[in-house]
């Protein structure tokens, strides 16, 4: 077995250390969700964290790890007697991306289930994780049908496995730990939601600490278990720290004081549902018993609602998670008195200047008291940074219109408009592509809708296709008894169609034809839905601007819609309309990732009032063969048409026909509009009759 990085061997990181230490002393908490750039040793940290977690007692035997005090009685390898169990260390498994269904849940063999009726079930990852940690490194790129999973093992604590009638179920609870890098994209709300705490980690700008991670690094790589050998003392220490610690907790109390600070910040800060002020709840008596407290404090408090709050006020995939402190301090300070007693009114703004500061305590605070790990040997532990404000544009003045006929005028970027529910845009036919909500496609999960015989593994029976094979040879086979005689032969895999995720590539126009003001915030606004549906849709995305002499690649595609988000808001406008060369950036774009991913259908939106007056010596010819290349690949168009005003050229209506696709006003792009309810994007019928087929 490799030798780990030590827990206590990793510089800095307050937050993340104090977030994983808190899950260990307290299991009820529910699991970190760490955030942070690449290369910050989110998975070292985590990894590490196994060997300080206290030795499970487990029936001998039993591959779903029962506690021999208190045996699953729904065991499938019970039932237990009486017997004295083993100790063993606490396990890890760790959840690869691209993990199948069985190896998450475990499988069944369905043909002795159908021969023999006998239930062969072969545990998966969440039996393992039984009482330990599973661990998801890039958890925002799981497939939603294993989150899926994993929210109904976290929910019940239990796993089940339905096949055909057959089923197993077996305990499954675990402590979540899930690491991700934001900027390939975010996770699904209700997953987010279960993670008791999220911590934000970024590699430091301190030079001195900086020189230090170097340096533990190589000599831990030039001899691992030299290294672990020189901080087994302070791994002990802390170990024993942690068992300490979880037998003071239930001595813990929560006074009525501390209780309504918790409900009065999960209030102050809108979060939804009562899953917060629990967590909240079970952090800070997590946090009094790592500190050898059996009273639970306003600093307490103050700590948990960082660690538990800021991911669970996110209202869209573009809020960055964050709280503000001011606003926190400002509430622990008002409902500090007597829980009897309503608080004085205030009114509107902070809490007036007769008020001292809020108190300087917090996670940076490494004495007897304070709830941070012990650091040996290393630097002083920067506190992470607060979440960074942006100002709004709204605030600054239009500037003035560039001349009319200059390629180089610019106009700085304005704010979008509210974002609305979009009609769906689908490609047509049917994909094969990553599983998504988006298009039809054949994939793992969905309705059935017919059958195969298995190329491998059989992993979706078809009953009925199965029966109808079998049953022909019953009397060949010298069938005696009521139990069918099936065969390999016999099996037959369900086909399914369900939905996939697609390349969602907007090209933009941002030349000075669309520069007015009101009229480019609401072509934002717009921009902002269909990102925000593609980010429902699990769909990967890609942005395109184009003004002036040429069209750029503002963001290669991604899965992280905020980040276009973010690249649009800053978008300025003005000069010439280059629609060829954006439709040419675009076909290049596609072109490449048909090679990187070419199950992942693309759905091309552009969004302009269709002129071309820029790119060559006749644009609108230039613009119009452009646009017959998509149309020759049979790449699904649509055309969103911004023009506005009584009189109305159709320039992108007829650029539509020309992709063979869709053209949409911004209005009709409404889901509440009149215009239709649901609107399957145009492609090459040729094509898409051939990709159907």
């Amino acid at each position: 077995m490799s030798t780990r990085y030590p827990f206590t061997a990793v510089v800095g990181m307050d937050d993340l250390r104090l977030a994983l230490l808190l899950n260990a002393v307290s299991p009820a908490v529910g699991g970190v969700l760490v955030r942070g750039e690449k290369g910050t040793a989110k998975s070292t940290a985590v990894r590490a964290l196994a060997e300080l977690l206290p030795a499970v007692p487990v029936v001998a035997g039993c591959r779903f790890s029962c506690d021999p005090a208190s045996p699953d009685l729904g065991c499938p390898d019970g039932p237990h007697g009486t017997e004295p169990g083993v100790r063993r260390p606490a396990r890890m498994v760790e959840l690869p991306v691209g993990a199948s269904e069985d190896r998450l849940v475990g499988s069944l063999d369905i043909e002795k289930a159908l021969s023999e009726g006998v239930k062969a079930f072969e545990p998966g990852l969440l039996a393992a994780a039984h009482r330990g940690i599973l661990y998801v490194d890039e958890v925002n790129l799981l497939s939603d049908h294993l989150i899926d999973h994993l929210l109904d093992a976290a929910a019940m604590g239990s796993s089940y496995v339905e096949r055909e009638g057959v089923s197993v179920r077996h305990a499954a609870r675990f402590l979540l730990v899930g690491t991700m890098n934001p900027e390939e994209g975010e996770l699904r709300p209700q997953l987010l939601d279960r993670f008791g705490l999220t911590v934000e980690v970024a590699a430091s700008r301190e030079p001195r600490q900086r020189v230090e991670v170097v340096r533990r690094r190589l000599a831990f790589e030039d001899d691992p278990a030299a290294f672990a050998a020189r901080w087994s003392g302070e791994e002990t220490a802390l170990r024993g720290r942690i068992t300490a610690a979880r037998a003071l907790l239930p001595q813990v109390t929560l006074d009525d004081t501390v209780l309504l600070q918790i409900a009065a910040t999960c209030a102050a800060f809108e979060v939804d549902g009562m899953r917060a002020d629990i967590v909240m709840a079970r952090t800070a008596t997590a946090l009094a018993a790592w500190a050898g407290r059996t009273e639970v404090t306003s600093e307490d408090v103050r700590q948990a609602a960082l660690l538990a709050l800021p991911h669970r006020r996110r209202r869209s995939p573009f809020d960055a998670p964050g709280l503000d402190e001011d606003k926190l301090d400002e509430t622990l300070e008002q409902f500090k008195g007597d829980p009897d007693e309503d608080p004085e009114p205030e009114g509107p703004g902070d809490g007036g200047p007769d008020d001292g500061g809020p108190g300087d305590g917090g996670p940076g605070d490494g004495g007897p008291g304070g709830g941070v790990p012990p650091q040996a040997d290393g630097p002083p532990v920067e506190n992470a940074p607060g979440p960074e404000e942006a100002a709004s544009p709204d605030e600054a003045p239009a500037p003035a219109p560039a001349p009319q006929g200059s390629g180089s005028g610019e106009r700085a970027a304005v704010a979008a408009a509210e974002p609305f529910r979009t009609k769906v845009l689908s490609v047509p036919g049917l994909g094969e592509g990553a599983a998504g909500r988006r298009s039809r496609a054949r994939t793992e999960h969905g309705r059935t809708t017919g059958s195969v015989r298995p190329r491998g593994a059989l992993t979706k029976l078809h009953l009925a296709a199965t029966v109808q094979a079998a049953a022909p040879h019953q009397k060949t086979r010298g069938r005696t008894g009521p139990g069918l005689v099936v065969r390999r032969d016999d099996l037959r895999q369900a086909t399914r169609e369900g939905r996939e995720g697609n390349l969602v590539l907007f090209a933009v126009d941002a030349s000075g034809s669309m520069a007015a003001r009101k009229r480019m915030s609401a072509v934002k606004g717009a921009v902002l839905s269909l990102l925000l549906d593609a980010y429902q849709r699990r769909d990967k995305v890609g942005l395109i601007t184009f003004r002036g002499r040429d069209a750029e690649l503002a963001l290669p595609p991604t899965s992280s819609v905020d980040a276009a988000a973010a690249r649009l808001e800053k978008l300025p406008t003005g000069g010439r309309t280059p629609l060829s060369a954006g439709l040419l950036k675009a076909h290049d774009v596609l072109r490449i990732e048909r090679l990187r991913d070419p199950s992942r259908r693309p759905l091309l939106v552009v969004v302009t009032d269709g002129r071309a007056t820029g790119g060559g010596a006749d644009p609108v010819a230039l613009a119009a063969r452009a646009a017959r290349l998509h149309a020759s690949e049979g790449t699904a168009c649509v055309v969103v048409d911004c023009e506005t005003g009584p009189v109305r050229l159709g320039l992108a209506r007829g650029l539509a026909r020309e992709l063979g696709g869709t053209a949409v006003t911004l209005d009709e792009l409404r889901a509440d509009s009149i215009a239709g309810l649901v609107r399957d994007v145009q492609g090459n019928p040729k094509t898409t009759a051939r990709r159907a087929a």
